[in-house]
């Protein structure tokens, strides 16, 4: 582990808190994450298609990686894809490739290589397989379609897989739209996480700080309510839904003008 930046010394912390690279077992996790969480582990037991929806920084990757570390990996075999802006065909790469083979040139046959595949794993191998694809917002209508295709199976009774699509609150509507009615009806469960709250932000920061190293007190109360306020009014003002990055450091140039 290298050695804390200077500041992160000065106040007692062995490591810089608030990174990315955290365990799953320490994640700080939330009622909404567990709400989440309730409904992909239902996506997965039934072998279907969910929704999680939510603005940048709602925690839809935390929830996501919480399910996904609870799962036996004997048994599931899990296929991330962390952008799926490559085309319709890379879908059906993507997916061969996970499951170790070498895809097919012509895209007749890489469709139904990938569907061979995703049969095999449930009926020989007795893996389920879990496609989790982030930043779902966006994907294309063509990529849409081929997924719902690729959620058909046994003469369109089953799906060969249980399959997760995350992103921001625009996914939703887009899938809400005529066009998506097919594929919009095979949507077993959605649900959009929430902003935290004060308390939550409050209880967030101490979590993390604890990952840290330090359990004393190092935010006093009235300055996580005065930031939590002025990040608030600065999405407000800019009609945000979510106080992202850019209100937060909004609201720091704010009061460092004060």
């Amino acid at each position: 582990m290298s050695a804390p930046a200077p500041w992160a010394a000065h106040f007692g912390l062995r490591r810089t808190p608030f990174g990315k690279r955290i365990a799953a077992k320490d994640l700080f996790v939330r009622a909404a994450h567990a709400q989440a969480v309730a409904r992909i582990n239902f996506c997965i037991a039934e072998s279907a298609l969910g929704v999680i929806t939510g603005d940048v920084g709602a925690g839809k990757t935390v929830s996501v990686r919480a399910a996904v570390d609870a799962l036996d990996r004997t048994r599931h075999q899990i296929i991330y894809i962390a952008n799926p802006a490559f085309g319709t065909r890379g879908l059906y790469v993507t997916i061969v490739r996970a499951l170790g083979a070498e895809p097919r040139y012509l895209k007749a046959e890489l469709m139904a290589q990938a569907g061979d595949l995703l049969a095999a794993e449930s009926a020989e191998r007795h893996r389920q397989v879990l496609l989790i694809c982030d930043e779902a917002h966006l994907l294309e209508p063509a990529q849409l379609e081929e997924l719902r295709l690729l959620t058909s199976s046994d003469m369109d009774s089953s799906s060969p897989f249980a399959g997760i699509l995350v992103g921001q609150p625009t996914l939703n509507r887009q899938l809400r739209m005529g066009v998506f009615a097919a594929l919009d009806q095979r949507i077993a469960t959605r649900y959009t996480i929430p902003p935290m709250d004060i308390g939550e932000s409050a209880a967030y920061l101490r979590h993390h700080l604890s990952l840290a190293g330090r359990d004393e007190p190092l935010l006093a109360d009235d300055a996580v309510a005065r930031l939590h306020r002025a990040a608030i009014m600065a999405a407000a003002a800019d009609n945000k839904d979510l106080v992202d990055d850019a209100c937060a450091k909004k609201a720091v140039a704010e009061l460092t003008r004060d």
